[in-house]
């Protein structure tokens, strides 16, 4: 049985990507962004451990209204492993996924063959909003992030490319 320890859950939401979404935040983040606005989301023990069938369970209940599932935190990529076996499920609803890191697109491509799980996960994505907060940055008005240096990915188009396409909503 594999668990995810999950911070939250939002069953739908427009402010976390394009379209109505649910979105999975999970516990457990290194970065430590000072002004992040989930703060308590850092604590890798904070939340619940929860089966990843339950939470697959849940996205599915709030189909055909959603059209995509978001995961946040915290930092997905901390559980990455699970969160990739979740993605794979969620796609057969045919679904698109978006995730928010504060990792940059470079800093998980370099990463990648010596992190297997990280590839996985990066291979479910559809978009990807890379890099840490940074609250000398900080723009409410910008759409679907929250600091100006952080990017909005198309990753299906990055990994084609071998460059960083943004996605434009």
């Amino acid at each position: 049985m594999n668990y995810l320890q999950v911070a939250g859950f939002l069953d739908n939401s427009l402010a976390n990507g394009e379209g109505l979404r649910s979105v999975v935040f999970v516990s457990g983040c290194s970065h430590k962004c000072s002004g992040c606005h989930n703060e308590i989301m850092q604590d890798f023990a904070y939340g619940d451990k929860v089966l990843i069938d339950e939470v697959l369970q849940r996205i599915r209940s709030n189909i055909p209204v959603i059209k995509g599932v978001t995961f946040s935190g915290g930092e997905p990529f901390e559980q990455a492993g699970t969160l990739s076996q979740l993605a794979r499920d969620i796609k057969r609803f045919e679904l698109n996924i978006w995730c928010y890191t504060g990792f940059t697109f470079e800093e998980i491509i370099n990463s990648m063959s010596d992190n297997k799980q990280w590839q996985e996960l990066l291979y479910q994505i559809d978009v990807l909003v890379d890099g840490r907060f940074e609250e000398s940055k900080r723009n409410n008005k910008l759409k679907y992030k929250g600091s100006s240096n952080q990017r909005i990915i198309d990753v299906k188009k990055s990994l084609e490319k071998r460059e960083v396409i943004l996605f434009i909503p």
